[in-house]
């Protein structure tokens, strides 16, 4: 599918759950259960699909009337120096990263948060930890 395509569908879609989520706010007298925060998951969902969406169009439009410019990001974005900058930021913030999570579990653990919400977390740092093992492994045997 083309991308142009695909930013219109996301801005149909936003939209759609957008007023889904108005026409649940205004006609759910009682709401119980999910009913009481699915119109908002709604509403931000439908948010950030259509920006994202128009982000796209806008941005792809401007582009369109200044191809000095175009050509100019894709030889930014496609730089060896800006992607081994962007490379080393991601390796900074994921060292930082388990530390801060490898904290906030023990922080929960400690004020005897539910049970099921630390091992959520704790599944999700293992796996991110397994993941860059994994990865770390591949390039290794590549490299």
């Amino acid at each position: 599918m083309k991308k142009s395509v695909t930013a219109y569908l996301l801005v149909i879609a936003g939209l759609l759950l957008l007023a889904g989520s108005l026409y649940l706010i205004r006609t759910v007298q009682d709401p119980q259960g999910i009913m009481r925060t699915l119109p908002y998951i709604c509403i931000g969902l439908g948010s950030g699909v259509f920006g994202s969406g128009m982000g796209e169009l806008i941005g792809r439009r401007a582009l369109k009337q200044s191809p000095a410019t175009a050509k100019e990001l894709e030889i930014n974005k496609n730089d060896e120096r800006n992607i081994a900058i962007a490379t080393r930021a991601k390796a900074k913030a994921y060292d930082m990263m388990v530390y801060i999570f490898g904290a906030l579990m023990l922080a929960l653990a400690l004020m005897e948060t539910e049970l099921t919400v630390v091992l959520l977390l704790v599944f999700a740092y293992l796996f991110t930890i397994g993941y860059g093992i994994y990865y770390r492994f591949k390039y290794d045997r590549e490299m």
